[in-house]
């Protein structure tokens, strides 16, 4: 049967993408070598949060007299947490499948490989092998934990994301190798339900990607949790040989040895493009990418490609809309190009961080000369009421202008606020709009009109 479009992989990018040309009246097909939903609904995006949720509640329930409700010794049922995680995602992966079912589109579980424009082998988890063709494929094959050759993953002693939301029992000591959203994530879980967590970290800085000052305060509020925190260290080598692990790390002051039950590394996501042709078409790629244009374009005509497997950045959010652009551009359309600019950011620890924009340093390196300012949830009734108070919101403008150039957030529900800096941003809005749109009083989203209000010497709370 021939189809309009072929989705390879059905992640965030890839359902979405089908969906759309699905609408826009494509007889369309979508690819799984494994599960609806992808890596982000079955391992990733959504379980972790529901992993988060209860570690959230469960330091709730601990510090429940600080709000004048007594609960005596709550404890964390480990396998129950896991099984909530691992409920959430299975409902998620059956929405997807009704959606398909909804939108008219054909699944067909699989490994698929291009074997010649529009043309693509599909092997069945039983070896039985169909080829199916159409006038446009789009690559959504996304991405999987990096393998460091000092740190090889098997599983047991060191384990990747999806082991670490599965493990069979809470170890009592986790060796956290990676600060990135994953790595934070995954230590303030295990760290909160009672695991000694040492995060590692080559950067100089925690979140490293993330402003200087956000840095600053998670490293800050991870050490008041408990968890040691190692900077500019490097593990060489682990040996699993005994009980757990020892991990020879440098760090600037010389060489020590790490023991703990367990090893989390999590030190980036690489793009799953191997094995799928991409050699035999002439697929150009580039670092392990797959090189598109604009509009999601391969070099091959009809062959387009979204999400991890491509250079921006690896986040569900980018790929859902890369999806969608795929999809309509494939449909006749001209969507309009992203602006990998203006993404945000989410890291889902407490306390939570989003940012979206400029960092500080990287603005005044585009030579801009800036404002900033910054409000500390300290100052907010919200969050003083909350028992939230940890964090700030911090604004970067432009001094001249007053072009919003950067948002960056620590704080409790920051990753639902970002959105406000997103939108505005995308409008052109200035830090005159943002001071006289009225914020509603109190919440903690007023901190990004009070941090503006301070950039500009007109701080009211502070």
């Amino acid at each position: 049967m021939a189809y309009d479009v072929i989705v390879l992989g059905s992640g965030p990018g890839g359902y979405p993408a089908a969906i759309r040309a699905s609408q826009l009246g494509k007889k369309v097909a979508i690819v799984e070598k494994e599960n609806l939903g992808g890596i982000c609904l079955n391992w990733g995006c959504i379980p972790t949060k529901a992993l988060l949720k209860s570690a959230q509640v469960y330091e709730y329930a601990k510090h429940s007299k600080d709000y004048g409700i007594n609960i005596a010794n709550p404890t964390a049922d480990f396998g129950g947490v896991i099984g909530r995680s691992r409920g959430v995602a299975d409902k998620m992966s059956k929405g997807i499948q009704f959606l398909m079912k909804k939108n008219k589109i054909d699944v067909i579980m699989g490994f698929g490989k291009l074997i010649a424009p529009g043309k693509l082998e599909i092997t069945a988890a039983d070896g039985t092998k169909k080829v199916e063709e159409a006038k446009n494929i789009i690559i959504a094959t996304g991405g999987r934990a990096r393998a460091l050759p000092t740190m090889p993953i098997d599983g047991k002693k060191i384990i990747a994301y999806r082991e670490a939301m599965s493990l069979p029992t809470q170890p009592k000591s986790m060796i956290v190798c990676g600060s990135g959203a994953i790595g934070s994530e995954f230590a303030y879980f295990y760290n909160s339900l009672g695991t000694q967590v040492t995060m590692v970290e080559f950067m100089p800085r925690l979140v490293p990607v993330e402003d200087e000052d956000i840095s600053k305060e998670l490293e800050k509020q991870f050490k008041k949790q408990g968890m040691t925190i190692m900077t500019n260290s490097e593990v060489l080598s682990v040996d699993t040989s005994g009980a757990g692990v020892k991990a020879k790390v440098k760090t600037p002051t010389g060489e020590v040895i790490l023991e703990a039950e367990v090893l989390l590394s999590a030190v980036g996501v690489v793009a799953n493009i191997e094995n799928i042709g991409l050699e035999g078409l002439g697929i150009k790629t580039d670092k392990g990418k797959i090189i598109v244009d604009k509009n999601q374009q391969t070099n091959v005509p009809g062959i387009y490609a979204i999400g991890d497997c491509t250079p921006g950045q690896a986040l569900a959010h980018v790929a859902s809309k890369e999806g969608i652009n795929a999809a309509e551009h494939l449909s006749g359309h001209h969507p309009e190009p992203l602006d990998y600019n203006n993404i945000p950011g989410c890291t889902y620890c407490t306390p939570e961080i989003a940012s979206v924009g400029y960092t500080e340093k990287a603005a005044k390196d585009a030579g801009y000369e800036v404002k900033v300012g910054k409000f500390p949830f300290i100052a907010s009734g919200k969050a003083v009421a909350g028992g939230a108070t940890d964090g700030f919101v911090k604004v970067i403008y432009d001094a001249k202008y007053g072009e919003f150039l950067g948002c960056h957030m620590i704080g409790t529900n920051v990753t639902e606020i970002i959105a406000e800096a997103v939108v505005a941003r995308k409008l052109e809005t200035t830090a005159h709009e943002i001071l006289n749109a009225v914020h509603p009083h109190p919440t903690m989203s007023e901190g990004l009109k009070e941090a503006t209000a301070a950039a500009y010497g007109e701080a009211i709370d502070i």
